[in-house]
C-alpha cells in the first residue's frame, strides 16, 4: 500500500466525531442518525462502496474529548479491511480538520498506522485457499490542508519506515524454527540493516568462546545449530556521544532442555526470539529514518535443545562477567543467555544505558495477561521515559516492583546466583537476575512473553507475532522519552 498526498480513486474515507454531520454527506448522515445506523460512536463503521453507491466509508471516532491515537489506529484498520473486502484499489482519506489536543501530523500518523496494519499477512506456507491473500489495496491518498502538506508527507514517510520495522519483526518471529535458526537470523539482520548503513557484525562459536561467553554457550550446547552473536551498530550521532544499547533475547527455539516442556508448550516456541525480532525491527526503523543517535543492538542467538552435551539442572556455569550461575531449571534459559548479552553490551560496546527485550516468563502473563508488557528497572527516571515512549507509541507497559527482598531471592547457595528463584514473583526475580549483569548502567528490562504474539485476532493484530515493542524502542531513541504535552 502506497501512501501519498491528494485525491486517489473514487472512495472517500471520512472520520466522524460522534454527533457530527458533515455537509458533503448531510442527507446520508442525517438518515443514518435518524435510523440509528451510524451516529459516529467509537468503533462504528458505515460503508457504502457498491455500484452507484455514495462511495464513502464513515468511521466513528466517539466524542472528541476522548479521542486518542489508538482509536484512530483501530478505526483505520477497519477501513483498510473494508477496502480489501470490497476490492477497492485506491481511496482518499479526508484529513482536513484538526482534533482537540491533536496536531495534523499526529493524526495522519495514527491513521496511516491503522491502514498499514490492515495490509499485514503471513502466508508463506499457505498453499490452499489463497484467494483471501491475493488482493491488496494499491494506494491511499490523504486530503489535507495545503499548508500542512509538507509536515504530513514527512509523517507518512516516517510511519511507513516505522511500520516496515514492525513488519520485519513480525515476519522474523512468525517464521518456523526449522527455517529460522541462529545463522538465518543473523543473515536476515544483515540483509535488512546493512543497506541502511547499520554495521552488522556476526561472531561464530569460536569468537564467542574467545569472548568468554560461557553462559550463552552453555545454553547452546545441546543444539546442532551453531550459536551466533549478532551485533548491530547505528552511528547516527556524533563520535563519542552516548550509545543506547538494545538487547534482544534470541532463542530461535526452546524445547526447555532437560526441563522439557509438554508438547503444547513447545508448539509456539519459534516465537521465543521475539525480543531479538523487536530489536532488529527497531534498528531497521531507526536507520531508515536516520535518527541522530548512536544505537547498538545485541542478540545472543541459539537454540535450547536436548542432547548428551546439553547443560543440566544442577549445573553451575560461569558467565562472561565472572559471576557463577546455579542452573535450577534449564527452561529458564533466556536469562542465562541475556546475562552474557547484557554484560557484553555494557562493557564491550560501552552502552550508556540499556533496554533489554525478552519473552522471558510465563509469570508475567499470570500477572498482567496479554495486554501489558511487564518491566523491571534499576533507574526510575529511565523507566519513566520508557513509559512515556510506550504511551506515545500505543504500546502498554507496566512497571513491576524491584526492591531488595527480590534481590535476595536470586542469591545462590553453591554459586553466586540461581537462574530460577522459589517463592513466586517469577517475572520480577528474572529481572533481578539480569540486573547483576548490566554493570550498574541505567537499565530497563521488558518482559514481552504476553505481548509478543497473540493467539486470536486482537484490535489491529491478526493471530501471530505483533512486533511489540518496536514502536516503543523507536520512540525512545527518537525522543529520549520526553513526554508529549496533552498526550492521551
Amino acid at each position: 500500500m502506497r501512501l501519498s498526498l491528494g485525491e486517489k480513486g473514487k472512495v472517500k474515507i471520512l472520520p466522524v466525531i460522534e454527533g457530527e454531520i458533515r455537509e458533503e454527506y448531510k442527507d446520508l448522515m442525517e438518515y443514518l442518525e435518524k435510523e440509528d445506523i451510524f451516529t459516529g460512536k467509537k468503533g462504528q463503521m458505515y460503508s457504502d462502496v457498491v455500484y452507484r453507491g455514495e462511495n464513502v466509508i464513515l468511521l466513528g471516532l466517539g466524542k472528541e474529548k476522548d479521542l486518542c491515537s489508538e482509536t484512530l489506529r483501530n478505526a483505520f484498520f477497519k477501513a483498510g479491511n473494508e477496502l480489501k473486502a470490497k476490492k477497492v484499489e485506491e481511496a482518499t482519506v479526508i484529513a482536513e480538520r484538526k482534533y482537540e489536543d491533536f496536531c495534523f501530523k499526529r493524526t495522519a500518523s495514527a491513521m496511516a498506522e491503522g491502514l498499514i496494519y490492515s495490509t499485514y499477512k503471513y502466508d508463506r506456507y499457505r498453499t490452499m485457499d489463497r484467494k483471501e491473500f491475493e488482493f491488496s489495496v494499491k494506494e491511499i491518498g490523504f486530503q489535507v490542508p495545503e499548508d500542512k502538506e509538507e509536515k504530513i508527507s514527512d509523517a507518512l514517510t516516517e510511519t511507513r519506515n516505522l511500520m516496515d520495522g514492525v513488519f520485519l519483526a513480525r515476519n522474523l518471529v512468525n517464521e518456523p524454527s526449522e527455517y529460522m535458526y541462529p545463522a538465518v537470523l543473523a543473515e536476515e539482520a544483515k540483509k535488512a540493516l546493512e543497506p541502511l548503513g547499520v554495521e552488522v557484525e556476526i561472531k561464530d562459536r569460536k569468537e564467542i568462546e574467545e569472548l568468554g561467553m560461557s553462559a550463552f554457550l552453555a545454553v547452546a550446547k545441546g543444539s546442532s545449530k551453531e550459536p551466533k552473536l549478532i551485533v548491530m551498530r547505528w552511528k547516527g550521532g556524533n563520535e563519542g556521544e552516548d550509545i543506547i544499547g538494545l538487547v534482544g533475547k534470541g532463542l530461535t527455539y526452546d524445547s526447555g532442555g532437560y526441563a522439557i516442556k509438554p508438547p503444547t508448550g513447545m508448539v509456539g516456541m519459534h516465537t521465543d526470539m521475539g525480543g531479538s525480532g523487536a530489536v532488529i525491527g527497531a534498528m531497521k526503523a531507526i536507520a531508515a529514518q536516520k535518527l541522530p543517535r548512536n544505537v547498538t543492538a545485541v542478540v545472543c542467538a541459539c537454540e535450547n535443545m536436548i542432547s548428551g552435551d546439553s547443560y543440566k539442572n544442577g549445573d553451575i556455569i560461569k558467565s562472561m562477567s565472572g559471576k557463577t550461575i546455579e542452573i535450577i531449571n534449564t527452561d529458564a534459559e533466556g536469562r542465562v543467555t541475556l546475562a552474557d548479552a547484557l554484560y557484553y553490551t555494557a562493557v564491550n560496546e560501552n552502552a550508556s544505558e540499556i533496554i533489554d527485550v525478552a519473552t522471558l516468563t510465563g509469570a508475567v502473563i499470570m500477572a498482567l495477561g496479554t495486554s501489558y508488557t511487564g518491566a523491571v528497572t534499576n533507574c526510575p527516571e529511565m523507566m519513566e521515559k520508557v513509559k512515556n515512549s510506550a504511551d506515545m507509541a500505543g504500546e502498554k507497559i507496566w512497571q513491576l516492583p524491584s526492591d531488595d527482598s527480590y534481590r535476595e531471592m536470586i542469591k545462590g547457595r553453591r554459586g553466586d546466583l540461581v537462574n530460577q528463584a522459589p517463592g513466586g514473583a517469577g517475572s520480577i526475580t528474572a529481572g533481578m537476575f539480569l540486573e547483576n549483569f548490566v554493570e550498574k548502567k541505567n537499565w530497563v528490562h521488558m518482559d514481552i512473553a504476553g505481548t509478543a504474539d497473540t493467539q486470536k485476532a486482537k484490535g489491529y493484530f491478526i493471530p501471530g507475532a505483533t512486533g511489540t515493542p518496536v514502536k516503543t524502542l523507536y520512540t525512545y531513541v527518537k525522543t529520549s522519552g520526553e513526554k508529549r504535552d496533552k498526550d492521551k
